[in-house]
């Protein structure tokens, strides 16, 4: 079944309208079509988008609601997801070429962060302190007041949700900047976030250049806070700019993860887990599983089955059922995912699968790109350093725990690691030895709402999820309450 794809009216404020921005090009990954072309947010968009959003949340009608008020209004939202989940998926997997199985998947997940998060502000606490003299302290929380959520390409129904319900749950008002390789389901989603009643001006969906609109979502004295998922040179320019005015960021940026392979391992279990972590989602994931460690021992008859599973993968057309690996999100990307992979064979990598484009049928029109599997290299070659962000997996061998721990976090990136072992007091060590946000452990990629989730080093500032993902978007304050009724002693009033 096909659905009608966004007409690229921009949601500005709680009012749809033409951008009046750069122009915007949404393509089919899968055959090069053009999905939508539309006018993209010019800085005097955000700018209309900024004010209509500093009125409604300073207005009690939105400031003012109890939390289990708001909370209604987010189960709407999951409602509303819920509802449309066919259409979403439809709209994401022709915008980003992803399978529909994973895009269906993306808005499962998406419906469940707003309904997550409802359910936990309704629980949420504010605390009595214990006081130190004779008056009640209280911890409090308010909201920041007007925030900045800018998204990324490779799943933005997931990301967006991500940032969105908690902000929305902490009492702020949010402007979204989607990626401009993949606007068309943020749009859908301000459609149903509009019709779940939430009041106008509080949500906004700017697509543009980020030199435009993202400069502006930055730099802007009202903005309090920027949640921002990408790449790890825009993060620290992000970060930069948001020091300059003393702003809070939240930023989840790039990965070069670990997966290791005890010798104990159940193989098959391991290189299901392998194949998941690196090829679903075509490769394109911060947390993809890109660096392989083989205990020395079963290196060579391990890596062997690896390869022919690799093989067996099936590429093809992102709405095909049976597809797991769908083509990139763009004709640059692939160009620079091919770049590196002929760089890491030219300085003496071995080719065991992949490495190209698939040629004849669909895939000639479409940006599709063959599993890789790289071998002979050494943790220190550029492809090891650098994130791919495609389906290009390096593997390399390891003695003991203390080789591979050191080879693990000798990266510039700690944000998740996968650990393969029948040995659970081994797990557990290496888990903790490893510096990444997320372990895990004889499974990968694997997620939930209810934990918390970032990085460490070059990878990122700050968590995201849990129940203190709401707490991220709200400011704490002490109150201290009297209980004497008396004159403070210093001005010696008393009677």
């Amino acid at each position: 079944m096909t659905y009608d794809l966004p007409d690229g009216q921009l949601f500005i404020g709680g009012a749809w309208e033409t951008g009046s921005g750069a122009e915007i090009t949404s393509i089919y990954p899968a055959d090069g079509s053009v999905n939508r072309v539309f006018r993209g947010a010019s800085r005097a968009d955000g700018e209309r988008a900024i004010a209509r959003a500093l009125a409604a949340q300073a207005d009690p009608a939105w400031r003012g609601l109890k939390p289990h008020e708001r909370a209604r209004i987010l189960h709407r939202i999951a409602d509303g997801i819920e509802a449309n989940a066919a259409r979403i998926a439809y709209i994401q997997t022709r915008d980003t070429g992803k399978s529909l199985r994973e895009t269906s998947a993306l808005v499962a997940s998406a419906a469940g962060t707003f309904r997550y998060v409802a359910a936990a502000l309704e629980t949420l606490d504010d605390t009595m302190t214990v006081p130190r003299g004779d008056y009640l302290t209280l911890s409090v929380h308010e909201p920041l007041g007007l925030v900045a959520a800018i998204t990324p390409w490779n799943s933005p129904i997931a990301s967006d949700a991500q940032k969105v319900a908690p902000a929305l749950a902490a009492g702020n008002a949010v402007l979204l900047k989607p990626a401009s390789w993949s606007p068309l389901v943020s749009l859908e989603l301000a459609r149903i976030i509009e019709e779940a009643g939430l009041p106008k001006g509080l949500f906004s969906v700017l697509p543009g250049a980020g030199r435009e609109v993202g400069n502006l979502l930055v730099e802007h004295t009202s903005i309090a806070k920027v949640s921002f998922t990408g790449g790890t040179s825009t993060g620290r320019t992000l970060a930069r700019q948001a020091a300059e005015k003393l702003m809070p960021v939240s930023l989840e940026l790039g990965g070069k993860s670990p997966t290791i392979v005890f010798e104990d391992a159940d193989q098959t279990l391991a290189i299901a887990g392998i194949l998941f972590g690196i090829f679903s989602s075509s490769g394109q994931s911060c947390i993809a599983g890109s660096r392989l460690f083989v205990q020395r021992s079963i290196y060579d008859s391990f890596v062997a089955r690896l390869v022919e599973a690799t093989k067996a993968l099936r590429v093809g057309d992102p709405f095909d059922p049976e597809t797991q690996v769908a083509p990139l999100i763009h004709a640059d990307h692939r160009a620079s995912v091919s770049a590196m992979v002929e760089a890491a064979v030219a300085d003496g990598a071995t080719l065991l699968c992949g490495g190209k484009a698939p040629t004849g049928g669909i895939y000639d029109a479409g940006t599709y790109y063959m599993p890789t599997i790289l071998a002979d290299v050494t943790n220190d070659a550029l492809i090891c350093r650098e994130e791919v962000f495609g389906p290009v997996l390096v593997v390399m061998p390891f003695d003991d725990e203390a080789d591979v721990i050191a080879q693990s976090n000798d990266n510039v990136y700690g944000l998740a690691c996968g650990i393969w072992t029948r040995d659970f007091p081994r797990a557990y060590r290496m888990a903790r030895a490893i510096t990444s946000g997320t372990a895990w452990i004889n499974t990968y990629k694997q997620f939930s709402i209810s934990t918390p989730f970032g990085g460490e080093k070059d990878a990122g500032i700050g968590r995201e999820k849990g129940r203190e993902g709401i707490r991220a978007y709200m400011a704490q304050k002490a109150l201290y309450v009297d209980l004497t009724g008396r004159p403070h002693p210093w001005a010696r009033m008393e009677d």
